[in-house]
């Protein structure tokens, strides 16, 4: 099953995607999906704690090695918007978390996505269809996909 369209031009990309995309497991649909939505993305965001999480996930998960993990954190800043961190960001962060509940760890995620102009925000682990700050709305890409009982990948948040 192909990957949602990505209307928008600019979309935040969490850690689960890309697990799915980088490590071929028992969900082959997911990563289909995963793999399929970051080609045809125009442009595509992420901020250090995805990157963060993603290698920390393949160094258990899929034995990566550090030269590996070095490589990896060259092409995400090659090849994507990488946002940084900042006390902005961290108040946003700590806005949306009395204001809608969020983990500590998602809303830096979301504060991310709003702080870099993203209209969208594909996420498996938060609310689908949540709009925030009516700027960015969360989608889950795996939501049409047939359900397996496969596990799913877990980030550190």
């Amino acid at each position: 099953m192909s990957a949602p369209d990505p209307e928008p031009a600019n979309c935040f990309v969490d850690t689960n995607i890309w697990l799915y995309a980088f490590v071929e497991g028992d969900d082959l649909s997911k990563s289909t999906c995963a793999k399929s939505l970051l080609e045809a993305s125009r442009a595509v965001i992420v901020s250090p704690q995805v990157i963060n999480e993603v290698c920390v996930n393949l160094i258990k998960k899929a034995q990566f090695s550090e030269p590996q993990v070095q490589q990896l954190i060259e092409s995400f800043y090659a090849k994507y918007v990488v946002v940084e961190g900042s006390k902005a960001l961290l108040l946003t962060a700590s806005a949306l978390r009395e204001q809608y509940a969020f983990s500590f760890w998602d809303s830096t995620i979301v504060a991310s996505a709003l702080h870099a102009g993203a209209s969208v925000l594909y996420s498996e682990d938060m609310q689908a269809g949540l709009v925030v700050e009516n700027r960015v709305r969360i989608i889950n890409p795996f939501e049409t996909l047939p359900s397996t009982d496969a596990q799913s990948r877990g980030s550190n948040g």
